[in-house]
């Protein structure tokens, strides 16, 4: 296998780094403070083609593989992880669904705007009482004629202050369970529509997290997303997608915690010597690249393989979700250390770095949720080779 990158990649890969590094980074400090979502930041971003990567050109969007998109989200969440949650939730979790399942005129309406920066997508799943549990949400969408009624509650609402769309999943068929779920395109002036309180987090302080009310909220029937009964599959679906671009943030979110690392362990002095001298320091660090290098391996493989051989992602996508979360947990947590006493001030990045790495192993999927994916792969897998030699 080579995985080496193409010019192409490798371009891209430099152009969104140089932004990030000019445009981005002498401002993260004062954005997380004032708990400010960097819109226009955004914006550039958006008209670079960094908010609409997977999204086909007749819509809009530069068309690129996945590996192309895990390569910039990795150059975001090093300098800003916050703006790299926003960016992965419009792009994954919201403009994929719809150009799988989408209809022309949905697309017409909502793609194009979404895949050039114009506006940002909210993915609206997860309720007060169900997160990973996607089959039990209560939020419920009662068809009447030409419109539905939707009722209900959605929680951790990425972009929900900022978003033009967002895809909401409620259920038409309640006694159906996770198959009468269903999926719509929904804007923020629709009658019954409210935006709710911020949730105030550890982390990713640039990145709001809305609550969305649902009260007869009226939803034209040309915009149901896909069919009803759909809903799980679409959403199962760009979750899938979403875990690569939240293993892509952790060894993004890594490598920016090691740079400011190796930086400061060349700088700092104790006992005389600067601390990269000290044995102890350089283990730390060598451990900490030698995570991040295998985490961007099955990340990138998982990118690979969605683009080359989707119908052999399998769990794929979950290895490098769980693996590239936590691994991200541990070098943060080594970054803090070598840095010491000032590791634990709000002036340093690690500290931010610290914080924001924390929610990687919950959203979109939780640790324990990949490790049932991953086992009930490999089980499933030896059951049939049992069958298969008896």
């Amino acid at each position: 296998m080579d995985f080496s990158l193409s010019d192409h990649q490798k371009l891209i890969r430099e152009t969104v780094r140089q932004f990030m590094e000019t445009e981005v980074r002498p401002f993260v400090k004062d954005w997380e403070k004032q708990e400010k979502f960097p819109a226009e930041a955004i914006q550039k971003l958006g008209e670079m083609g960094c908010c609409g990567m997977l999204t086909p050109e007749e819509w809009g969007g530069p068309g690129l593989d996945t590996v192309s998109y895990v390569l910039m989200l990795e150059e975001v969440a090093r300098v800003h992880t916050a703006m790299s949650t926003a960016i992965g939730v419009t792009n994954s979790a919201v403009q994929a669904p719809l150009v799988i399942f989408g209809n022309e005129a949905q697309k017409k309406k909502y793609l194009r705007r979404m895949a050039t920066g114009e506006t940002l997508g909210a993915f609206c799943l997860t309720e007060p009482a169900a997160g990973s549990d996607a089959a039990g949400i209560q939020a419920r969408a009662v068809r009447d004629g030409n419109v539905y009624k939707l009722n209900g509650t959605k929680t951790w609402v990425t972009n929900g202050n900022v978003a033009g769309v967002y895809i909401v999943f409620a259920k038409t068929d309640p006694a159906a369970g996770g198959k009468g779920l269903s999926a719509f395109l929904i804007e923020p002036n629709f009658p019954g529509f409210r935006r709710g309180r911020h949730e105030e987090k550890m982390g990713q302080h640039s990145s709001p997290s809305v609550e969305i009310l649902l009260d007869d909220c009226l939803v034209p029937l040309e915009n149901r997303l896909g069919e009803e009964g759909q809903g799980l599959r679409i959403a199962l679906g760009a979750l899938d997608g979403g875990r690569i671009g939240i293993a892509a943030q952790g060894v993004g979110l890594a490598q920016g915690a090691l740079d400011e690392t190796i930086r400061y362990a060349k700088q700092r002095k104790a006992f005389g010597k600067n601390l990269a001298e000290f044995q102890a320091i350089q283990w730390m660090i060598a451990d900490m690249q030698t995570e991040i290098e295998a985490a961007r391996g099955l990340t990138h493989y998982a990118a690979w393989l969605k683009d080359t051989h989707p119908t052999k992602l399998g769990s794929s996508a979950s290895k490098a979700k769980l693996y590239s979360s936590e691994m991200v947990n541990r070098v943060v947590y080594k970054a803090v250390q070598v840095h010491g006493s000032v590791g634990y001030s709000r002036e340093t990045e690690v500290e931010r770095m610290y914080r924001d790495a924390r929610v990687l192993t919950i959203y979109e999927g939780t640790s324990e949720v990949q490790r049932m994916i991953i086992a009930r792969e490999l089980l499933g897998a030896r059951e049939k080779q049992k069958v298969a030699v008896n």
